[in-house]
């Protein structure tokens, strides 16, 4: 079990007093919300000074999808949490198979709704946990905690660079010991929390918006959108559909009837309704088209529009 020193906590960033907050016990309700406010306005700020490492952990994340790996998030309490929010989003998002994003939190299933304690302290179990998953060198894992210490973190992100795997990190302290174990290192240092050492606010922030880049421009690398339009969305339910026969009108300028034939016409997948109508084909030519282009939409219209006799 690991033991945690108060010159430990002292040492590290998020645990710090922010300067704005030492009365905020005394401020009106109004005072509050604006202290908390004006706090959380510096979290893109730092998001962005971390652009560089994104860019690269992007880069990694695509190269293993594309060699058949997965994407992996593991974390403990809010960290965790965040991870598995990441990864079921693209499911519905993206449709793609259950399996290829995936979070793993400390402490299990439990955990998501309640705190395990000492779950985090066990530098063992993310081993267990990621070798329950048949987690392998292709694979890409991605050790989210904000203090950047976290014991569960460090035991996964070791495990994986055991197994020649692609690793990165998440964390929000510039000092943290999971900086120097991952091949890739995010740090959003977004300073003191307005409750000391309550991470779940700007640092929970910060790492929700880097997580949204990393799949987000992931699954647009991967073919996954055309222009700025979902295009994979899975259409599961009655919202889904009607944004589907949307992506559809939008992308190819046809009315919402057409639209929503030729969806039925493609079991309401976008991508080859928007094919068959721009490229004036059947939806099994479409279908063919995208598997032979890798599922880029864009790749395949262009290659059927210089096919075409009238190119």
């Amino acid at each position: 079990m690991s033991i945690v020193k108060i010159q430990d906590l002292q040492r590290i960033l998020s645990e710090s007093r922010h300067p704005d907050s030492m009365d905020i016990d005394v401020q009106t309700t109004d005072a509050i919300l604006h202290i908390i406010n004006s706090a959380d306005q510096t979290v893109p700020i730092a998001v962005a000074q971390a652009l560089p490492e994104i860019s690269a952990a992007v880069d990694v994340i695509v190269t293993q999808l594309h060699q058949g790996g997965r994407l992996i998030y593991l974390g403990a309490g809010t960290s965790g949490r965040l991870g598995i929010l990441d990864a079921v989003e693209c499911r519905p998002t993206f449709s793609v198979d259950d399996d290829l994003v995936q979070g793993i939190i400390a402490g299990g299933a439990q955990a998501l709704t309640h705190a395990v304690e000492g779950a985090e302290d066990d530098i063992h179990a993310a081993a267990i946990d990621l070798a329950a998953i048949s987690f392998n060198a292709n694979d890409v894992l991605v050790g989210i905690a904000a203090s950047g210490r976290t014991p569960y973190v460090i035991g996964g992100l070791s495990y994986a660079a055991q197994l020649g795997a692609s690793t990165i990190s998440v964390s929000c302290n510039p000092n943290g010991s999971i900086n120097t174990l991952a091949a890739v290192n995010i740090c959003a240092a977004v300073g003191p929390e307005i409750l000391t050492g309550s991470t779940r606010m700007k640092a929970g922030t910060a790492q929700k918006l880097i997580l949204n880049m990393l799949s987000t421009a992931s699954m647009i690398k991967l073919g996954k959108t055309f222009t700025n339009l979902m295009v994979d969305v899975n259409a599961s339910n009655a919202k889904l559909k009607a944004r589907a026969q949307r992506i559809v009108v939008e992308a190819t300028g046809c009315d919402e009837e057409q639209a929503l034939t030729t969806l039925i016409s493609t079991n309401y997948q976008p991508k080859p309704a928007i094919l068959c109508i721009l490229a004036d084909i059947e939806p099994n030519d479409a279908s063919a088209l995208l598997v032979q282009h890798d599922g880029f939409l864009r790749h395949a219209l262009q290659s059927a529009v210089s096919a075409s006799p009238n190119a």
